[in-house]
């Protein structure tokens, strides 16, 4: 970590912004300051970023057909604003519809997610936000925002790694609260959030509750957890926000319930122990297939550590993203009736993740349920 400066006894947090910032150019993202963006202080995309990477990915649309599509994503809706959120987000993983002068509907991706060198990204700070407050015009600035094609994807919130009565808590507060409350134009594109004090470095989503954002303590599986100052916040960035990975993340590892249940605005963001998890069970299964060796492989997680979600993003990924096996038909068997209650509310509520209408039945009825649904044994 870069060395903080001191002046006159003091730290300033002007400083560990900067060394964020740093770190994350290492791993594949282009500084750009804030105040010499062009747009309007009321809009939060960067229309350039936007329009440029529509126009290479879709060479035949016309000048004016981007301008629509920009307009689209500028102007997403007036849903409350969880609803937006989701609604944003599933533009950005799985593209939006649009129909050209010249011939039929296109789907327009919003992010290269098999080639992320195709992405531009951007780390911003000074970008500041307008909103109005009883008719006052009045702004908002995030410390650090993390901008692919123009949108911005996760708010990064810091405070003074040397104040003690500046914690996390507060960066928390700060967009859960404040945010929210002044500024949702902006996190209706956000939904990863970031908090740190230098020491204690955590990842959540804008609507996760204080208490489950967490720490990444692992670049790579295997890896040894560092006690040293500072080597939550270089883990994170490294084990997360690397350009490549950082994609991977917020396609697949990334859970919204089903749009219906938007009421109870859950989202969450996976914890690294289930992020490693799925993929190396993911790539055992693949191998199983390929090699016909029966052996997926075995996973042991402690009570409580997400093994249900763990089993979503691995359904999710064995269905979307695994073209040599197929398209599978994917088995899950619990032995506890409340793993059975957990299962059923969590992939019931799960049809957009895992891309399909799950069904429930108990083991006795599996063989002839499995029958009657795929017409082989």
């Amino acid at each position: 970590m870069i060395k903080l400066k001191n002046y006159n006894g003091r730290y300033c947090e002007s400083e560990y912004e900067s060394a964020f910032i740093t770190f994350l150019e290492s791993v594949g993202w282009t500084y750009l300051s804030g105040n010499k963006i062009k747009r309007r202080y009321d809009e939060v995309l960067i229309p350039d970023d936007f329009k440029n990477f529509i126009a290479k990915k879709n060479v035949n649309l016309l000048t004016e057909e981007i301008e629509q599509i920009y307009d689209t994503v500028r102007l997403v809706g007036a849903e409350n604003d969880f609803s937006i959120l989701h609604k944003v987000y599933k533009w950005m993983v799985d593209g939006i519809q649009f129909t050209p002068q010249s011939g039929s509907p296109i789907q327009i991706n919003l992010i290269d997610f098999e080639t992320p060198k195709n992405n531009i990204f951007h780390v911003v700070n000074q970008f500041t936000v307008e909103y109005t407050n009883n008719g006052q015009r009045k702004t908002r600035r995030p410390d650090i925002l993390l901008f692919v094609n123009g949108i911005p994807l996760c708010v990064i919130e810091l405070k003074n790694p040397t104040n003690a009565n500046a914690t996390i808590y507060d960066a928390w507060e700060q967009i859960t609260i404040r945010y929210w409350r002044d500024i949702p134009h902006l996190l209706h594109y956000c939904p990863l959030a970031c908090i740190s004090d230098g020491v204690k470095t955590r990842l959540g989503t804008v609507r996760t509750p204080y208490e489950h954002f967490y720490a990444w303590r692992r670049v790579n599986d295997g890896d040894k957890i560092s006690t040293m100052p500072f080597a939550e916040t270089e883990t994170m960035i490294r084990g997360v926000y690397d350009s490549k990975r950082f994609l991977e993340i917020f396609r697949d590892y990334i859970y919204f319930q089903d749009e219906i249940f938007d009421y109870n605005e859950y989202e969450i963001v996976c914890r690294y122990p289930q992020f490693f998890a799925t993929r190396l069970l993911k790539q055992n299964i693949i191998n199983s297939v390929l090699k016909q060796t029966g052996k997926g492989g075995t996973y042991f997680g402690a009570t409580g550590c997400g093994k249900t979600y763990t089993m979503a993003f691995l359904a999710r990924q064995l269905a979307l993203r695994c073209p040599k096996i197929g398209s599978p038909t994917i088995v899950m068997i619990v032995d506890r009736d409340e793993l059975q209650e957990q299962g059923i509310k969590l992939f019931a509520k799960s049809k957009e993740t895992i891309c399909n209408d799950p069904q429930v039945c108990s083991i006795v009825d599996l063989p002839v349920y499995y029958e009657l649904e795929t017409h082989q044994w």
